[in-house]
């Protein structure tokens, strides 16, 4: 019998924890299909593969990574940690609950890594077209490698869109735009909060890159932040140089105008708009139109194409939860691929399960309730598969208290430390306060943990 071609698209979290997903199953002694995964960067991590670059990579492609220079975790490592690799086992101990990310980025290539799947990825190669043809249910694969500047065509049993849906902006305009005397710019291209020092910034959003690249400016030294919202603000006890607003109207020079007729002197503009998912390698027919949320429309059990059911999608949804999650959909779609479990071929039965899924999420009500629905997601793909259980629930409780700590205190919300629901060990406090650790390297990090580990012995 003929070996399966699996063809991933994406070697970011999604795209690695599918690759997880096959090595734990070979690992077993299980005969896995031939994996392929095309990476259009030269390393993996997806948007935790840091950049100094925007607009474009260094092989004329929009740059992937959303990625700046002082990111911190916004929530709980507690929250986010594989079960089958915990942060302990790591770094040969326990670690404050809100890493930087550089620190994050090591954690997620040391798993991959002792799984030795690097072999399976092919970087610097995107894909430019995907093509199902009927005739025999598989699909054609066109990719570019480039560094040979080389387009071919490949064929595959399935294929895994894993190629995330945080990196194609959306960019409003706004009246007056053209003629602002300083620097328009979207969250994907912020890279350093030092630049903004000393600056009158307007933040437009009121989610979480709103919240978090203003709080990276307000640490480096912005001199004041506006933040705009639409619909309405986001509430937190904000620092004396921190105001939110209505929703900007238009620009007049520099002076910003507000819809409660307010206005103010402003110097850079960040929009913090959000993203769209964007599949232009992909046709109307296996191209998935969504919006971000928790029930994302077209996907079985939030994984499977309703419409092409040899088609899956990874980490397409809004997200708590993440890593974790990743696994929980990566080890569901490789039994699904395996034959372990079976995918309903009525696609009444298809749509039933989507529209019970976004009936189920509209039915709610505040963050707390959608933590708890993902937090049921993934209790639901982990009790289906061999994926290593652990205590969702835990981490459900680590989210609703993170949600409590950034209301007590939104610039000191990162100090708290938390449990592992993998390995029970409570978090150390992180030596510096969040305000203060200006250096946030791996090399830093790790050293003034060691140095602290010192001074308790």
């Amino acid at each position: 019998m003929k070996t399966k071609r699996i063809a991933i698209i994406g070697a970011g979290p999604s795209g690695l924890a599918q690759m997880r997903a096959f090595e734990s199953a070979r690992s077993k002694g299980e005969e896995i299909p031939e994996i392929v995964c095309f990476e259009r960067q030269s390393n993996w991590g997806g948007l935790w593969n840091y950049t100094w670059r925007t607009g474009l990579d260094e092989n004329g492609e929009p740059v992937h990574s959303s990625m700046y220079r002082y990111l911190w975790s916004n929530g709980p490592k507690e929250g986010l940690e594989f079960a089958d690799y915990s942060f302990e086992e790591h770094f040969g101990k326990q670690i404050a609950s809100y890493p930087p990310r550089a620190v994050l980025f090591d954690y997620i290539e040391g798993r991959v890594l002792k799984a030795g799947i690097r072999d399976w990825i092919r970087f610097n190669t995107p894909v430019r077209f995907v093509r199902y043809n009927e005739d025999d249910e598989t699909f054609t694969v066109t990719a570019h490698d480039q560094v040979k500047d080389s387009t071919y065509e490949e064929t595959f049993d399935h294929v895994i869109c894993a190629s995330g849906h945080f990196t194609t902006p959306n960019v409003p305009h706004y009246e007056g735009f053209e003629e602002f005397k300083g620097r328009i710019l979207h969250a994907h291209d912020f890279r350093d909060a030092c630049e903004f020092a000393g600056k009158d910034l307007l933040l437009l959003g009121s989610s979480y890159s709103a919240e978090d690249i203003g709080s990276q400016c307000w640490k480096y030294g912005a001199k004041s932040i506006t933040t705009s919202y639409r619909s309405a603000p986001m509430g937190f006890k904000w620092p004396d140089n921190w105001d939110e607003v209505p929703a900007l109207v238009r620009m007049e020079g520099n002076i910003a105008h507000f819809k409660d007729g307010s206005s103010r002197h402003v110097d850079a503009i960040i929009l913090c708009t959000g993203y769209k998912h964007f599949f232009n390698f992909l046709p109307d027919d296996l191209r998935l139109k969504t919006t971000n949320r928790l029930a994302t429309a077209d996907l079985y059990k939030g994984v499977v194409f309703i419409n092409n059911t040899k088609m899956f999608y990874l980490g397409m949804q809004d997200q708590w939860f993440t890593f974790n999650m990743f696994d929980a959909q990566a080890w569901w779609v490789r039994d699904a691929i395996m034959g372990k479990i079976e995918v309903p071929t009525d696609l009444n039965v298809l749509k039933a399960d989507v529209e019970e899924r976004i009936a189920r999420e509209d039915a709610g009500d505040g963050d707390k309730y959608a933590i708890q629905y993902q937090g049921d997601y993934v209790k639901e793909l982990i009790a289906e598969t061999d994926y290593p259980d652990f205590d969702v629930q835990g981490a459900c409780e680590a989210f609703f208290a993170w949600k409590d700590h950034k209301k007590e205190d939104i610039m000191a919300f990162r100090n708290k430390s938390y449990r592992s629901v993998i390995t029970g060990t409570m978090a150390p406090a992180h030596h510096t306060p969040w305000k203060d650790a200006l250096d946030d390297s791996l090399e830093t990090y790790l050293q003034n943990e060691l140095v602290k580990e010192k001074e308790k012995a």
